[in-house]
């Protein structure tokens, strides 16, 4: 592997893990209002009604994590302009801002690189 390959592998890594960061503290920042509420008020909910988590809904969007890992793959084998090119597509500069309504569209258009 060419130094300058390595060089842009890491270029790759680094812009992915600032994502990465990006959702962590986006994530963090929304469980801090979650917090908010009051333990007293959640637990008579939780004993009343078992959860059911066991089967997620069909209809749910796919995650920023889900549309990220897919197309860090797709980058790291050789397609980095095609998902350069996806991203602009949907009028975005970078992935965090595609709105999450159009991470299916972009997972299928994704899909076909």
């Amino acid at each position: 592997m060419s130094k300058t390959k390595l060089a842009f592998d890491v270029v790759t890594d680094l812009r992915n893990l600032a994502g990465s960061i990006e959702t962590l503290v986006i994530a963090l920042e929304s469980n801090q209002t979650d917090s908010a509420v009051p333990v007293e008020k959640e637990q008579p909910k939780k004993n009343k009604e078992p959860k059911k988590t066991a089967q997620p809904p069909k209809d749910k969007l796919p995650s920023l994590e889900d549309v990220r890992s897919k197309l860090a793959a797709l980058s790291q084998d050789g397609k980095q302009l095609q998902v350069k090119e996806l991203i602009t597509g949907f009028g975005a500069k970078k992935l965090s801002d595609i709105p999450a309504e159009k991470y299916s569209d972009l997972l299928v258009e994704a899909g076909k690189l």
